[in-house]
């Protein structure tokens, strides 16, 4: 029997007028971007919608932007869709995602995913202020050349996301070392990711036990859909082995192409992104062509979503 997934986007997905259409057609999205707002403080829907761009982007400001309009989004698509949209056998969620998975599976409520995605964001920043680094997408080289360049660099792999695609984490004098080893290895693309710090990777380090801290002081329930781990690509089942994997989840690998592998095999054959973008839909597709994707960022996705035929 064929199946279906919901995956959510990270850090990275979001751009200024996310969410604005829901709000404005949406009582359930409204009522999580009023949330979101009152949990926070301050006006954070305004952000979403009116930018700036660059206080949109600070780390503490989107991840819990992104994860607030990716659940709008799910809300939305749940509330209006008569059922078209179908019910996740998995779901993941790419880094930041995942603490939007967890909602979307109950283990986190609304409130308390926002508040602890606000502490991480923070902790990110502040670990990248300690230890000063960035992020270097690789488009084009395997992995066994990229363990190598990583070797010889001091850089950390830090995101797997699909055959071709590999994000690697280190300070900036290291990712200049690498950039110019993956050159001349025949790289096809070097995007520097526009983040502030080497995220994933040991320079987060001085950060995990101030969050290790924080996240035991959050209540988190067993999932109501299975979630798929970024870091051992396993079914999470429990609470402790979710703040386990939240923990290494900041300093680690996140092996998104082996999710996804681990979903297809055990019977996924229709993927939903849920979220600003449509990142993930693109690593699915080169991860296995023979999936089905479709994204729902907006109101106009949803409206359609009857009519919509997802993509082979």
């Amino acid at each position: 029997m064929a199946k279906a997934a919901y995956v959510f986007p990270g850090q990275g997905s979001q751009q200024v007028g996310m969410g604005a259409d829901l709000y404005d057609i949406s009582s359930a999205a409204r009522e999580v971007f009023d949330e979101t707002d009152a949990i926070l403080g301050f006006p954070l829907s305004r952000l979403c919608f009116e930018g700036p761009e660059e206080e949109l982007t600070k780390t503490h400001n989107v991840q819990p932007a992104v994860l607030a309009t990716s659940i709008a989004c799910l809300r939305t698509a749940q509330q209006t869709s008569n059922n078209d949209l179908p019910s996740p056998s998995l779901i993941a969620g790419h880094s930041l995602g995942e603490y939007t998975a967890l909602v979307a599976a109950n283990v986190l409520s609304l409130g308390d995913a926002v508040s602890l995605v606000r502490e991480r964001g923070r902790l990110m920043h502040e670990a990248g202020q300690k230890n000063p680094g960035g992020m270097l997408a690789i488009i084009g080289l395997d992995l066994e050349a990229i363990e190598e360049i990583c070797l010889r660099s001091k850089c950390d792999i830090s995101n797997i996301n699909c055959p071709t695609q590999t994000v690697i984490s280190g300070a900036a004098e290291s990712l200049a070392e690498a950039r110019e080893l993956a050159r001349a290895r025949g790289a096809l693309r070097l995007i520097p990711l526009k983040v502030s710090g080497a995220f994933h990777s040991s320079l987060m380090e001085p950060v995990i036990a101030e969050f290790s801290e924080v996240i035991s002081t959050f209540a988190l329930h067993p999932p109501t859909i299975p979630v798929i781990a970024n870091v051992t690509t396993q079914v999470l089942t429990d609470a402790d082995s979710i703040k386990e994997e939240l923990i290494k989840q900041l300093r680690h690998c996140i092996q998104w192409q082996s999710s996804i592998e681990y979903m297809i095999h055990n019977g996924v054959t229709s993927f939903y992104e849920i979220g600003p973008g449509k990142v993930l839909c693109g690593l699915i597709k080169r991860t296995s062509a023979k999936t089905q994707t479709l994204n729902i960022s907006g109101i106009k996705d949803i409206i359609h979503l009857k009519n919509s035929t997802i993509t082979n």
